[in-house]
């Protein structure tokens, strides 16, 4: 027996490690299950290529939870340590066995799928244990070993009776982290961590229920026979080529990934490659709604088939944090927390990869079968728009293949949609116009009136359209997006129809002053204009620039500008030509003439979703005696 110091640089390594060395304590199996795999990869790797004697047979890690003595073992079949390797891997903190192992076998070991980057993992098992054994018993033909600490810098290192090859720690669970001598609480973390381990992983047993044997009678009970509890699938879809998973597959591991999720998922993105990184993975397109904030860490990080995060920013650009999948590579750097990702020069190769692959994916899909594309637009277009707006060459890629939806449900690409509206939608300064509702059915007054005039109107609803417009008119020449209900829309009609008023200019000088003794003008900038008799008499339209400013800043854009809160303003246009306008004008009565133009403002008002509160309860008051 022997007994010693361990190798630290400082007396009290153990508090630092139980109190700061990870973010959450919980993560102590994730660690030692990965030394666990560790073992068993390194010795298939050793045995395949003759160094190591041994039959490799079909190992597996097991977890044994004793809550009456507050114990957990984790117990693997592999490689074992010898006296001098315990006192080399595990009383040296920071010497990493794995790192050791992938440097000495530098050209043969790089596809082990070795773990262990930091030699600290072992460590993590005193956040949750007031003491630690170690028995194990090397591959090599030498004595078992029993190693054992109970938190200080001492430690006791004696032989051991262990006959099998293989590693068991035990942990003595510390009174303040008993909740993980819960069988429940274990269950969480394996399908958390451990899920997808290379190498299967048992906790308990189950019961598995037996085909009858022939000859049974129908109310006879099929056998049982109690089996290993593998909690881990050691093979999922993304360790395989492309070539050999169908598209049964995809969705199966879909369902593995989500239980919860009952939507089939639109298409996905196989991604494997091995140069100038290793990256492996499957992205999923769900189906999206409008709310970018629910959408978010549905990716899930793995390095070597251990789970990291769910936080991937800076790997995956921004816009694809609303897809979900997998993505794995033991390129990604990690802080000792495995928790937070370090930005340097592969990630930035990985995250302009991943932003190629789901651009060319889309392009594809787009070319192959454009009426399936068009019927998954509204499901993927957020993605799409976001990526649009926040990466230049995802930019460049999906101006080929993103769609401009009409009111009408008609699909157009941006080039496309030029030649459809270049004939007749034109302003005052020979731009082409692109007329555009964000609401179909609280503008359908405004879209009816478009429409009528033979202008295409498109269907742009997302809650970032504002921002994506911006970009639009600042990459293309000669185009200005302006919403049905735009004051822009007046100058494009009143060009197209060249109406004549019916007014005299003195007549209009007395509407406008009738007007403007009733309305308020604060809110609202008076318009006369001509326009045809069938057109409604009062058209609430607001200042395009002022409203897309407000649009901005509701979705966050507004701070970049410094303008604070954007103050409400409307013009309201009246149509000089219309019968009503011509009432208003002759009514000689004051009260009535007073009521008639706040009647018609109100059911302007109602139209453009503006009349509420006080205010409707006055127009209906004021209707019920108009219809009296």
């Amino acid at each position: 027996m022997s007994q010693g110091k361990i190798n630290v640089s400082v007396e009290n390594i153990f508090p630092l490690i139980k109190k700061f060395l990870y973010s959450d304590h919980e993560i102590f199996l994730r660690e030692l299950i990965s030394n666990a795999t560790d073992a068993t990869l390194k010795l298939k790797h050793l045995t395949s290529i003759g160094e190591a004697k041994v039959e490799y047979g079909n190992p597996k890690i097991e977890i044994k939870v004793d809550k009456e003595g507050k114990k957990i073992h984790i117990i693997d079949q592999g490689l074992g340590m010898t006296s001098d390797e315990v006192e080399k891997y595990i009383n040296q903190v920071a010497f990493s066995g794995a790192e050791e192992f992938l440097n000495k076998y530098e050209d043969g070991a790089k596809d082990t799928g070795i773990i262990g980057h930091f030699g600290l993992g072992f460590y993590s098992a005193f956040m949750v244990a007031e003491k630690v054994e170690i028995i194990t018993k090397s591959f090599k033909d030498e004595p078992a070993a029993h190693w054992s600490c109970d938190g200080s810098p001492n430690f006791t290192l004696e032989e051991s009776k262990k006959e099998d090859r293989g590693t068991e720690i035990i942990l003595h669970v510390a009174e303040d982290s008993t909740e993980f001598l819960e069988e429940g609480r274990i269950t969480e973390l394996l399908n958390k961590y451990n899920k997808f381990m290379p190498v299967p992983i048992k906790f308990g047993t189950k019961t598995e229920t037996l085909p009858k044997p022939e000859g049974a009678k129908e109310e006879d009970e099929a056998p049982t026979q109690e089996v290993d509890n593998i909690i881990n699938n050691p093979n999922p879809a993304w360790t395989k080529q492309p070539a050999d998973i169908e598209d049964e597959d995809y969705k199966g591991f879909y369902r593995e990934l989500y239980p919860m999720q009952f939507d089939e998922p639109l298409f996905h993105i196989h991604l494997n490659v091995d140069y100038p990184f290793n990256l492996t993975g499957i992205l999923y397109f769900p189906k999206l709604t409008n709310d970018l904030n629910v959408q978010k860490d549905k990716i899930q990080l793995y390095q070597n088939q251990v789970f990291v995060t769910d936080n991937v920013e800076g790997i995956v650009p921004e816009f694809l944090t609303m897809l979900r999948g997998v993505i794995d590579s033991p390129d990604i750097p990690l802080n000792v927390s495995r928790s937070y990702l370090q930005a340097d020069g592969a990630v930035k190769k990985i995250s302009s990869y991943i932003t190629r692959k789901v651009a060319d994916k889309l392009s594809s899909l787009f070319k192959n079968n454009r009426e399936d594309f068009e019927a998954k637009w509204n499901d993927i277009k957020i993605v799409i728009e976001y990526g649009m707006l926040s990466e230049d060459k995802f930019f460049d890629k999906a101006d080929k293949f993103a769609l401009y939806p009409t009111v009408d449900e008609s699909f157009f690409t941006f080039e496309e949609l030029q030649e459809k509206i270049k004939a007749n939608q034109t302003d005052k300064d020979d731009k082409l116009v692109i007329l555009y509702a964000s609401d179909k059915e609280a503008q359908h007054s405004y879209i009816e009136a478009a429409k009528t005039k033979g202008y295409e109107v498109l269907l742009m609803d997302s809650p970032i359209i504002a921002h994506l417009m911006q970009k639009l008119e600042g990459s293309k020449e000669n185009i200005t997006f302006v919403r049905v209900d735009s004051d822009h829309v007046d100058n494009l009609i009143k060009k197209e129809d060249n109406q004549i008023s019916k007014l005299s200019d003195e007549e209009k000088e007395t509407l406008k002053t009738d007007l403007e003794k009733t309305i308020e003008s604060k809110s609202y900038t008076i318009q006369l204009e001509a326009m045809d008799s069938s057109a409604s008499p009062f058209i609430i339209t607001e200042p395009e620039f002022m409203r897309r400013m407000k649009e901005m800043q509701q979705t966050g854009g507004g701070g970049m500008f410094g303008m604070g809160n954007m103050p409400e303003m409307y013009n309201l246009v009246v149509n000089t030509n219309h019968e009503l306008v011509s009432e208003i004008l002759n009514t000689k009565t004051a009260k009535k003439k007073e009521r008639l133009i706040n009647q018609s403002l109100d059911l302007a008002k109602l139209s453009k979703g503006l009349l509420k509160g006080a205010e409707l309860t006055e127009f209906i008051k004021r209707s019920y005696d108009m219809v009296k």
